[in-house]
């Protein structure tokens, strides 16, 4: 089969792959959008259904668009971000295919990349933006004894709603956002323990009256490079009205500190007590999903080898939507757009010359399929 040449091959057609979406038609190249899901919606319609934006809705959008609704300071619920991307998605002048899972990117003989899906079709590209996020490579750690405990183990990515848990004895582990959130909204249903490596860090939703979002913003702290991030932020930290370190002071919520080994019917505490529990749910992070890209030799350990979401190994294959990329806002909704910018600016850059004329790269697609 001769593979189809495409100028801009994007893997995933999320929040990240969107807004890329967006930043290569803007610099007049041809993108064709590689979707796993049904919809252009990336991961959001799978998330545990009381999520909310830790961000306002004015701080909430992707380039060009922003979130629709009377009032810009409330946080949006999963939904609505799903209803956003949709019509994100709708506005865009590019090729988006959904329901196409990329399974490998290789070099291509004549030079740039063969990108192969699980159909079997093929796309021959010079360029290639992975997109694809990180909600289906959840972190899972491995604690000894854990192939043995007879309880449910599971991660945050797959927990959607408290009921299941009623009445049991559950630890949830881990010390972000939806560690605490979760463990708060079960602990109406189950007997709830928070167990974490160090204290939880809360950081005021709210400081004089304007959400943190805009703090952000107008200082600038939003935008601060990886350099520096790394130096400042080496914790974990939640986002709290109060209600979360209330929860915990007055032990409507319990902590304690992580648990060191499973056992057949529970986990073994740091005092050596061991304790009968049903289930353990692990909000531990994720990783970047980018398996399909291993033919190429460009990760190690899983992580992709680049600076600022431009590949130091293979010209002409960019990231978006890694966290931390090039800011604390790289992998969220307020802040992948301006990353999106930056390295599909400089594919384009990389592109330009006879390759690009030679290819129509220029011409602009009709209106998504």
């Amino acid at each position: 089969m001769t593979p189809r040449t495409e100028p801009v091959i994007i893997v995933g057609g999320g929040q990240s792959g969107l807004a890329a979406a967006r930043a290569a038609v803007a610099v007049g190249l041809r993108p064709v959008v590689l979707e796993a899901g049904a919809e252009p919606v990336g991961s959001w319609p799978d998330y545990y259904d009381s999520l909310t934006l830790f961000s306002p809705a004015r701080y909430s959008s992707l380039p060009g668009m922003p979130f629709a609704g009377a009032d810009p300071d409330r946080y949006p619920t999963r939904d609505e971000v799903v209803a956003y991307l949709r019509r994100y998605a709708g506005s865009i002048d590019a090729d988006i295919r959904t329901g196409v899972r990329v399974t490998e990117v290789q070099p291509h003989p004549g030079g740039g990349y063969l990108v192969r899906t699980a159909t079997g079709d093929e796309f021959a590209a010079p360029g290639v933006v992975a997109a694809s996020g990180s909600f289906n490579n959840p972190y899972l750690p491995t604690l000894p004894g854990q192939d043995d405990y007879d309880g449910e183990v599971g991660h945050v990515a797959h927990y959607r709603r408290p009921e299941p848990y009623a009445g049991k004895r559950v630890v949830v582990v881990g010390a972000g956002n939806s560690a605490v959130q979760v463990a708060h909204e079960l602990a109406s249903h189950a007997r709830v323990t928070l167990t974490t490596r160090a204290p939880i860090q809360f950081v005021p939703q709210r400081i004089r009256g304007r959400d943190l979002h805009h703090w952000l913003r107008v200082t600038g702290a939003d935008r601060l490079p990886r350099s520096v991030l790394t130096r400042l932020v080496r914790h974990a930290a939640v986002l709290d009205t109060g209600v979360y370190r209330d929860a915990i002071a007055t032990g409507l919520l319990a902590r304690r500190e992580m648990f060191t080994a499973f056992s057949p019917d529970g986990v073994v505490w740091a005092d050596g007590s061991r304790e009968q529990v049903d289930a353990v749910i692990f909000a531990t992070g994720y990783r970047p999903h980018l398996d399909y890209l291993a033919p190429l030799g460009t990760l190690e350990r899983g992580m992709p080898r680049q600076a600022g979401g431009i590949s130091a190994t293979h010209p002409g294959l960019v990231y978006v939507g890694l966290e931390f990329q090039r800011s604390f806002s790289s992998n969220t909704l307020r802040g992948v757009g301006r990353d999106a910018t930056h390295v599909v600016t400089a594919l384009a850059a990389g592109m330009s010359g006879g390759t690009r004329g030679r290819s129509g790269l220029t011409r602009r697609v009709s209106a998504p399929r």
